[in-house]
């Protein structure tokens, strides 16, 4: 996969209105995500960091530029294909794990790949081999409330590379834990992305995080810097 392109924007900008006021947050982006690409992008608080990975991710629309995932320009295509798309090739993980709490580790990992139309049973089989993969063999069973912060962001990161997506898209992954938590679940994804070949987008406010990455890139006045 190597050169192959993941994510490609050009010339983007988001703008939002509130009646006759136009606020502008992101202006000129241009970005090429290549397989296997780390990349880290960093700004202040409230510099565009989180809206600029929901375009990239097809969760929100930009007000001008193109986005294309695999080569495919998103705002070409319906809601369904959008959504099998993002189900099929693109991960998400956030500050917040953002697991369904009446479910099991096992059973929240699966999902994605039951929502793409596999067989329960074979679902669970490869959700159990990726927890084990991330260090949560003995918690398959186990409901969110029943894991510690760690355990619940693994099992979230378990959860957006099930489906193995050509991007993960990470929006703060470490954030919400403590030091040496958090250096744990970002060498595992540093671990996963060699395996996989899976490129990784994080977002962070947290320099060295962004320093470990191949790239970054600082989001400054709604414009990407190198």
């Amino acid at each position: 996969m190597t050169n192959t392109n993941v994510i490609r924007c050009q010339n983007l900008a988001k703008r939002y209105k509130d009646g006759n006021l136009e606020t502008p947050v992101l202006q000129d982006i241009n970005l090429n995500v290549v397989a296997g690409d780390r990349i880290a992008i960093v700004g202040s608080s409230g510099s565009g960091k989180s809206t600029l990975l929901h375009l990239l991710g097809g969760l929100d629309s930009p007000t001008s530029g193109l986005i294309e995932v695999l080569d495919q320009d998103i705002s070409t295509l319906s809601v369904s294909a959008l959504s099998k798309l993002r189900n099929q090739s693109l991960g998400f993980v956030y500050q917040f794990h953002h697991l369904l709490p009446e479910f099991t580790a096992e059973e929240n990992v699966a999902m994605p790949l039951v929502i793409g139309g596999m067989h329960p049973k074979s679902a669970k089989q490869q959700a159990t081999q990726l927890l084990e993969q991330v260090g949560l063999g003995h918690r398959v069973h186990h409901k969110p409330s029943e894991l510690s912060g760690g355990e619940r962001q693994r099992a979230a990161l378990a959860r957006a590379l099930i489906t193995k997506p050509a991007c993960l898209l990470a929006d703060e992954p470490t954030g919400n834990l403590d030091h040496h938590t958090a250096e744990g679940i970002f060498d595992l994804i540093m671990q996963l992305n060699a395996e996989l070949g899976t490129a990784l987008v994080i977002v962070t406010h947290d320099r060295q995080l962004a320093a470990k990455m191949d790239q970054q890139l600082v989001l400054i006045d709604g414009k990407l810097q190198n």
